[in-house]
């Protein structure tokens, strides 16, 4: 059976750890910041201790076994709901909050692991998951410059002049296409094209031409 001083320490360490990786969050200005954090490392550790102490007293009468970690599963499992609600779909191709998604989720594993007594675990994933969350943003965001991506996107009204748009493109010898499509919507053709190597000023250059022309409704770039 557990005491009373055991309970406190884990629910106090369970905060604490929530807290830390949720100030990373915080500085951020996340939505699930310091205290979803806490909370959620706080809840799975009290689960975990249910789980495991709270039905002391009838486990073993008339034939009743426990199995600790179907509780726990079901934590792991339905703490996507709340991650879910952190993830926001900005626009065409950008998504935000898929690693606050996942600190969420990581932070109810550390919760299990502390409502488990296993402080070692808990704690080493707390340390590691401060550091894939802080120091490695800075390589991350180097990466993400480097294999940047261009989108463009040209709304056309003939059929005619888009064939001319997409000659012109492709015979830009600097402009890496990395996929394009054509879609034709009602009376209008649009043209979306994503360029592997970001050379802004030779798009912006292109964009500069295509506003002269009448044919062309819209003209739509993002990186």
């Amino acid at each position: 059976m557990i005491t009373t001083n055991e309970i406190m320490i884990r629910l106090l360490l369970a905060a604490l750890c929530g807290g830390v990786i949720g100030l990373e969050r915080e500085r951020k200005n996340w939505a699930a910041g310091l205290r979803t954090h806490m909370m959620v490392c706080l809840g799975a550790s009290l689960t975990m201790i249910v789980s495991a102490f709270g039905f002391a007293d009838i486990v073993g009468t008339n034939g009743v076994t426990l199995d600790p970690s179907r509780v726990a599963a079901q934590v792991i499992s339905g703490i996507g709901f709340i991650g879910a609600g952190t993830i926001l779909f900005l626009k065409e191709g950008v998504i935000k909050g898929l690693t606050t998604a996942a600190g969420l989720w990581t932070v109810a594993a550390i919760g299990l692991a502390i409502g488990g007594g296993m402080y070692y675990a808990a704690g080493t994933a707390t340390f590691l998951a401060l550091i894939i969350l802080w120091m490695l943003k800075p390589v991350e965001i180097k990466l993400t410059e480097r294999f940047a991506q261009l989108g463009l996107k040209i709304t056309i009204a003939n059929r005619e002049k888009s064939i001319d748009i997409l000659n012109r493109i492709f015979c830009q010898p600097d402009l890496e296409i990395s996929n394009f499509s054509v879609i034709e919507k009602e009376n209008d053709i649009i043209i979306s094209f994503r360029f592997n190597n970001h050379k802004k000023n030779l798009v912006l250059d292109m964009i500069d031409q295509f506003k002269t022309d009448k044919d062309i409704k819209s003209i739509v770039w993002n990186k």
